[in-house]
């Protein structure tokens, strides 16, 4: 691990850093934040009660032409990637190897595959509870996890989008953000909290009952990241719990009529 993140960079480097840490996040994760809260309001602002709205993730483009939604489904996850890289890139530049500086390699892949199964089973499980909850008590859309028409791609671009939301939300959110907040010179209780607002912000878009869900989620992923500096086990829980969302919900959802 480098130096610089060891140690509060000098004035002139946290300046630097701090501006890039906005940009990484303007252009990707914190955009989607802003975006969400624009969209709850709308939500909130409607005629409709918010517990009869729905949400729908990865939907289709063009389901007519199945083959061109293929495309714009593939072009989305690749693109959705590009902010992954430039994190990875621009702490390349000052912790070089970036993988190993936040644990996102191959190092453990013991640890990083048990203990991500073990995270997403005690996360899950709450998780769908809490949804309920939310669903009853009127605070939450209905979200329906898969809106893409059923074709032979459907499941593979199913799993190729929880990957890339992983890694996307992990490297970005935890890897990234704490490793350069540190190096800025705030404390950890508030790149928790910042981050696991942020992740919850992006959220909002489902209901107060997303925000919350994720929020907590993301209070709980800052501190199991604290205590062993990998990103790893966190990719992999995240993918499992959207790939119980997502596939899960491709599956079952045409055969019965409550989903």
């Amino acid at each position: 691990m480098g130096v610089v993140t060891e140690q509060v960079a000098p004035a002139v480097a946290r300046t630097r850093l701090g501006l890039e840490a906005v940009i990484v996040l303007g252009i990707s994760l914190g955009q989607s934040a802003v975006y969400s809260v624009l969209r709850i309001i709308e939500r909130l602002t409607r005629n409709v009660p918010l517990a009869q709205q729905t949400s729908t993730l990865n939907a289709s483009v063009t389901p007519e032409r199945p083959w061109l939604d293929l495309t714009y489904q593939l072009v989305g996850i690749a693109f959705g990637l590009m902010p992954v890289l430039l994190a990875l890139y621009l702490l390349n530049l000052t912790d070089p190897p970036a993988g190993r500086t936040i644990g996102f390699d191959l190092q453990r892949p013991r640890f990083d595959l048990g203990f991500g199964a073990l995270i997403a089973l005690c996360i899950g499980v709450p998780g769908l509870g809490l949804y309920a909850l939310a669903r009853v008590i009127g605070i939450n859309t209905d979200v329906q996890a898969s809106g893409l028409a059923e074709n032979w791609w459907t499941v593979p671009v199913l799993i190729l989008s929880a990957v890339q939301n992983a890694v996307l939300e992990e490297v970005v959110m935890i890897g990234y953000l704490f490793t350069r907040l540190r190096q800025v010179g705030w404390n950890v209780i508030a790149i928790i909290a910042l981050s696991a607002v942020v992740r919850g912000s992006y959220h909002l878009y489902q209901g107060i009952g997303g925000f919350i869900g994720n929020m907590i989620m993301g209070l709980i992923f800052g501190l199991i990241y604290l205590r062993w500096k990998r990103v790893g086990p966190l990719v992999v829980a995240h993918t499992l719990l959207d790939l119980t969302a997502f596939v899960g919900y491709a599956l079952i959802a045409p055969r019965v009529d409550w989903l």
